[in-house]
């Protein structure tokens, strides 16, 4: 069967892909459209599984709340270069799933990946076919719900790379924005000294008390050189030990005790935290390919 420019316009409308592999579907269908479509999502599919292993650490950070703001929902989903993470495709892909997470009130990734998008497809097709028409690897990472138990939820979204929800009881909108703003910049652990981490706490005594030791002064000034770096590391990675953002010379506790406030807890999530990011020589990678040796 003859294969049209028409028919090659009407495979590259419905599945994004290059002219070159229309054609060639088409062609290898015997100009059957749909069997066309088929055998190109089954060869995306493929190719998708090639590229799964590729680091994907850009991407973007959303955050969706419910119309009563009862609760609200972050998610993060990877790409692997900053270009892809501010493409159309990419973006319209990204809202479509935030909104499935929310409206099924996904409990983690793998049932989102299941749930069903406006087209009729699963957000695990969907993703599958980006990663075919965009040639890159896309990783919906993880995903956080957040059931408000105080009385104002807080959130704050920074570009696409930072997001937060933070549950505030009593105070007002203005305060909750702020705090959510202030989780942003300052990265705390935790709310408060009661929420943190004893490993964490275990291992930073561990090297306070090396290097004081090293000073060679007696036990009891060693001790107190102890006790003083930890009460400084705890008001470093606790909300309410940190000075606040806006206003420096208070502390958050100063400002959510100004507003008779606290905070019930919070969440912030940012693009990449936590994976391993390859590291490009491309001097090296330059002089392989010219044959020199360093």
């Amino acid at each position: 069967m003859q294969i049209t420019a028409a028919m090659v316009k009407e495979l590259r409308e419905r599945t994004g892909a290059g002219m070159m592999d229309c054609k060639k579907a088409l062609t290898e269908a015997d100009g059957d459209i749909e069997a066309a479509i088929e055998a190109m999502r089954k060869a995306g599919v493929a190719k998708a599984a090639k590229k799964a292993g590729r680091i994907a650490s850009e991407g973007v950070i959303l955050v969706k709340a419910a119309d009563d703001a009862t609760r609200a929902l972050l998610l993060e989903i990877n790409c692997e270069t900053d270009f892809v993470a501010k493409d159309a495709n990419f973006l319209d892909f990204s809202a479509h799933v935030v909104d499935a997470a929310l409206k099924n009130w996904s409990a983690d990734v793998e049932s989102l990946k299941a749930c069903t998008l406006d087209g009729g497809a699963t957000v695990e097709d969907a993703r599958l076919e980006l990663v075919t028409k965009i040639g890159e690897n896309i990783d919906i990472r993880r995903l956080q719900r957040i059931e408000r138990q105080g009385d104002i939820l807080g959130i704050y979204v920074h570009g696409s790379r930072i997001g937060v929800v933070v549950d505030v009881r009593g105070g007002d909108e203005e305060l909750a924005r702020d705090l959510a703003m202030h989780i942003a910049a300052s990265r705390p652990v935790c709310v408060s000294e009661e929420q943190v981490p004893a490993d964490l706490l275990a291992k930073e005594k561990e090297i306070y008390s090396a290097q004081a030791q090293e000073s060679g002064k007696p036990a009891a000034i060693v001790e107190k050189m102890v006790s003083g770096r930890i009460s400084k590391f705890l008001q470093e990675i606790t909300l309410v030990g940190q000075p606040f953002v806006k206003d420096p010379d208070r502390s958050v506790a100063k400002l959510l005790e100004a507003h008779q406030a606290t905070v019930a807890g919070f969440v912030r999530y940012e693009v990449g935290e936590g994976i391993e990011k390859k590291q490009d020589d491309f001097a090296t990678e330059v002089m392989a390919q010219a044959g020199i040796k360093k």
